[in-house]
């Protein structure tokens, strides 16, 4: 499990960062799109663990089993880009440009939804009996999710918007260290080690994650939650993508960049 010291590792985000920028709009839609759908399964299967066992720690220990497969297979959530995009246009790799940031995004977010949106219907035939029957167990914890994730955030007014907001920026910063993690090591296990212990962190505390709650919420639709469409908008999906933008750019991105790449001066010895 070969560590790669954080001047070797903050490299290879930039690098990252510039590969994801020049990738084709095809092949970005096509590793999107398994992304979101991929993390979309993990979720699924750590809510039918919480629901099945009674303790929801279980289900946050196995929901970055997605995450791993996910990364490893090398598709992109909008979260990681957020966050290792704009590195490459800060360090003026060629080509590298914020237009090429925005592309990137937009693309990412609309592969990512629609492979997300594929599980939750999929899902929801699986929870329904092709939708012959109402919710199982499972089907009603995830309608139930969306309720207090929307509805819940929007009775508190101002303090529910801060606390969604607020919630979607640590995610990130767990979700993005985790990328990251994976760089520092060599070696598979290596890397499955290092990501697993901060997406374990995020899922467990309640974090607001857009790509988890792209699945989470259209299910929550489609499986008889009591919230609405712009609920979920208003009062979920935008706000958080907006608080994990913060959270990755500012608090793993932006940081490892200016302290282990464009380090300051080292100080005169008096």
């Amino acid at each position: 499990m070969a560590y790669l010291a954080p001047a070797e590792f903050v490299t290879k985000m930039i690098d990252a960062g510039e590969s994801k920028l020049l990738m084709s709009t095809r092949d970005t839609l096509i590793r999107s799109y398994m992304a979101g759908a991929i993390l979309a399964l993990a979720a699924a299967f750590a809510v039918s663990v919480t629901v099945n066992t009674g303790n929801p720690l279980i289900g946050a220990l196995l929901f970055p089993v997605g995450f791993c497969m996910l990364y490893l297979l090398g598709f992109d959530l909008l979260t990681g880009v957020f966050t290792l995009a704009p590195l490459a246009v800060l360090d003026k790799r060629p080509g590298a440009t914020w237009n090429g940031v925005m592309r990137n995004w937009s693309l990412v977010f609309c592969g990512n939804f629609a492979g997300a949106m594929t599980v939750a219907v999929f899902m929801a035939i699986i929870f329904t009996s092709g939708f012959s029957e109402a919710p199982n167990a499972i089907g009603q914890k995830i309608g139930h999710i969306g309720e207090g994730r929307t509805v819940g955030y929007a009775a508190h007014g101002a303090a529910g918007m801060l606390t969604l907001f607020v919630r979607a920026v640590m995610c990130n910063w767990m979700v993005s260290t985790g990328v990251v993690a994976a760089m520092m090591s060599t070696s598979v296990s290596g890397k499955v080690i290092a990501m697993w212990m901060p997406i374990l962190v995020f899922f467990y505390m309640g974090f607001e994650h857009s790509i988890v709650n792209m699945y989470l919420f259209p299910s929550g639709l489609m499986l008889g939650g009591n919230f609405t469409i712009m609920d979920y908008l208003i009062w979920n999906e935008i706000p958080t993508v907006l608080g994990n933008l913060v959270g990755g750019l500012t608090f793993v991105g932006a940081t490892l960049y200016s302290t282990h790449y464009k380090t300051a001066p080292k100080r005169a010895i008096a």
